[in-house]
C-alpha cells in the first residue's frame, strides 16, 4: 500500500491527512467544499479548518469521489452525523477490498448505530478498522505526540496499516476490539460535557475526577455489555480519550458543558454553534443502546434529560448526589 485517501477535509481529516503524508504515503483529501479544496491546492493551507498549518504541494484536495476511488486505503473523517450522506456519496465509487478506517466518533443520531454499522449498510465486503484514542488535531497536525488506538477483527490487518501509519510524533498501537474502540471514543464527550458542566458550576476538581471515574465505568459497562473488551476502556481509547476530552480547554465538549454551566441556554450555544458538538447528538443513541442491553449509565441518563427533555441543572445535580451508594466496580 502506498496510497491513502482521507474523506472529510474538516480539522481532523486534516490533520490525518498530515499524519499519512508524514508517514512517507501518497495522500489525497476530499472534501465537499470547492472553497476548501482551492484553499489547500493554491495556498496549501485549510484555513477554515486548521489555520497556520502548512501543508506539502503534493498533498492535494478535490471534490470528485471519482479521484480518490484508485486509492489502496481510504480514512472516513466526516462528522459522525454525516457518515451516512459520504458513505452513499462513495457508495458505488469504492472498490469492494479497500480498508476503511473510521476515524469519526459518534453514534448515529436516531438510529443508535456504531459508525461501522452504519458503514456495513453500504460497504458490506470491505475490511474495517477504527482509529480511536486521545487525538486533538491541532496537536496531530502540529507534530506534537501523539499515540492511538487501531482496532479491526483481523489482528493481523490492525497490525500492519498500524505500522504503514506510524510515524515518529504519530503512533498507532493495533487492538482486535473495534466496539470498545468506538464506544470509548463516542461516549467520553457525554463525560467531557458533564465535567465542563461541573468545572462552570464550580463544583470542584474532586466532583470533576469522581465523575470522570465514574464515567468511564458506565462506558465500559455497556462495553462489555456489547462484546467489547474490558482492558480497553482502561487503554488509550478508553482512559486515555476520556481524560484529554474532560479536562483539555481545547475540548468543544467540555466547552460546551463549561458554558452551561455558567449559565447559558441550551439553545442558544445550539443555534450558535459553527462545529458540531458531538456529546450533543450521541447521548440520546447511548441512551437506546443503555435500554437495549440493560445497563445502568446514570451519568449518561441524567445528561440526556438535560440536554433532550428540558431537564434542570440543579436537578442533575441533586439527582447524582442523591443516588445509593453501592459497590464499587464495573
Amino acid at each position: 500500500m502506498h496510497h491513502i485517501a482521507v474523506i472529510g477535509a474538516g480539522a481532523w481529516g486534516t490533520a490525518l491527512a498530515l499524519a499519512a503524508f508524514r508517514a512517507h504515503l501518497k495522500t489525497s483529501l476530499w472534501s465537499i467544499s470547492p472553497e476548501e479544496v482551492e484553499a489547500i491546492n493554491q495556498q496549501h493551507e485549510n484555513i477554515s479548518r486548521l489555520p497556520g498549518i502548512p501543508l506539502d504541494p503534493s498533498l492535494r484536495a478535490t471534490t470528485d469521489p471519482q479521484e480518490i476511488s484508485n486509492a489502496d486505503s481510504i480514512i472516513l473523517a466526516p462528522p459522525a452525523q454525516f457518515m451516512r450522506s459520504t458513505c452513499a456519496t462513495f457508495s458505488k465509487v469504492l472498490p469492494s477490498h479497500v480498508p476503511l478506517i473510521i476515524a469519526s466518533k459518534g453514534i448515529e443520531n436516531g438510529t443508535a448505530l456504531l459508525m461501522s454499522e452504519v458503514i456495513r449498510e453500504f460497504f458490506p465486503q470491505n475490511p474495517l478498522l477504527v482509529l480511536s484514542g486521545p487525538s486533538f488535531a491541532s496537536d496531530v497536525a502540529k507534530e506534537l505526540p501523539t499515540a492511538v488506538t487501531l482496532a479491526a477483527e483481523d489482528i493481523s490487518l490492525s497490525q500492519k496499516m498500524a505500522s504503514l501509519l506510524s510515524s515518529q510524533y504519530f503512533r498507532l498501537y493495533a487492538s482486535e476490539d473495534t466496539i470498545g474502540a468506538q464506544l470509548g471514543g463516542a461516549c467520553k464527550n457525554i463525560i467531557a460535557i458533564a465535567c465542563g458542566i461541573i468545572e462552570g458550576r464550580g463544583l470542584g476538581d474532586n466532583a470533576r475526577a469522581a465523575l470522570v471515574a465514574r464515567g468511564l465505568i458506565e462506558i465500559a459497562r455497556l462495553g462489555c455489555a456489547m462484546g467489547a473488551h474490558l482492558e480497553t476502556f482502561l487503554g488509550l481509547s478508553g482512559v486515555g480519550d476520556i481524560t484529554l476530552t474532560s479536562l483539555s480547554a481545547q475540548s468543544r465538549n467540555k466547552t460546551f458543558g463549561l458554558s452551561l454551566g455558567d449559565g447559558a441556554s441550551l439553545e442558544e450555544l445550539l443555534a450558535k454553534k459553527v462545529v458540531l458538538t458531538e456529546g450533543v447528538f450521541t447521548v440520546s443513541g447511548t441512551v437506546k443502546l443503555a435500554e437495549k442491553y440493560k445497563v445502568e449509565m446514570p451519568i449518561t441518563f441524567a445528561m440526556d434529560t438535560l440536554l433532550n427533555k428540558q431537564g434542570t441543572l440543579e436537578t442533575l445535580i441533586k439527582d447524582l448526589l442523591s443516588r445509593p451508594l453501592t459497590i464499587e466496580g464495573i
